[in-house]
């Protein structure tokens, strides 16, 4: 069975697996959404498997299984509306036929020269600035202690700079400074949520902010990452959360 034939089939199913977890009472939705996270990086190693191995090229699962969860809990936030729905589900599937293509390019770039692999990282980019707004969004809704929310946001942007991070040497070998990097990232929004915390923002103005900042040093990280880190590069990038920040402190509602 060729390639593509497999990326349309684990589309399908995953898919019709996002329509059907509604069906599970809401006791049940965290488990049907874990149960199909699950099978999200099943299926994703089956529509892989040739470029895979026992490396650094697992990392391409990350992704793909981090944006079921994200968008499986955002599916629940939404209102019990059937058309509100639909364009989820369409979302849904062609987010997950988009990564198929896109670390399928990664598995095969780790092996050898390919040209769409900078058209890759451009879209692997933006679904993983995709899936973090989704998860912060998803964090901030639990609405838990300052402390809890800020580790948790920690431990799941870790995976997520990783494989971003990853996205650039696509080397087979684990390297120190993807690691350290990655570490000093996840701790950067573990601090930022900190923050946010004594901040009168809302959920999705602050799942926002925090998105920004991963595009923000993600970016910087990966241009580092490619030795393309110049004085101009990095205003830019700062310029982005310069403004960012203004606007959010403009549109809060202080004091009431």
């Amino acid at each position: 069975m060729s390639k593509r034939k497999r990326f349309i089939i684990t589309s399908i199913l995953l898919s019709l697996g996002f329509v059907s977890i509604q069906l599970f009472d809401n006791q049940f939705r965290f488990w049907s959404i874990g149960i199909l996270s699950l099978l999200t990086a099943i299926l994703f190693f089956w529509s892989l498997y040739e470029g895979l191995a026992k490396d650094m090229t697992l990392l391409t699962l990350v992704l793909p299984t981090m944006f079921t969860a994200s968008v499986g809990i955002f599916w629940f936030l939404l209102p019990s509306n059937f058309f509100a729905r639909i364009p989820v589900t369409i979302f849904y599937g062609l987010g997950v036929y988009a990564l198929c293509l896109t670390m399928n390019i990664y598995s095969v770039a780790a092996i050898r020269t390919i040209a769409l692999l900078r058209a890759a990282r451009g879209v692997g980019f933006v679904l993983t600035l995709l899936t973090s707004f989704l998860v912060f969004d998803a964090i901030l809704s639990l609405k838990t202690s300052f402390w809890m929310t800020s580790l948790l946001l920690s431990i799941l942007s870790f995976p997520i700079y990783l494989q971003g991070y990853w996205s650039i040497p696509l080397d087979k070998k684990a390297s120190r400074d993807i690691v350290y990097i990655s570490i000093i990232s996840s701790l950067a929004i573990g601090e930022i949520a900190l923050c946010l915390f004594f901040w009168p923002v809302t959920v999705v103005g602050g799942s926002l902010f925090l998105t920004i900042a991963v595009y923000i040093l993600l970016g910087l990280g990966q241009v580092k990452l490619e030795q393309r880190l110049f004085p101009q590069t990095v205003r830019e990038y700062l310029l982005v959360g310069v403004l960012v920040f203004i606007g959010m402190f403009i549109a809060t509602r202080w004091g009431g």
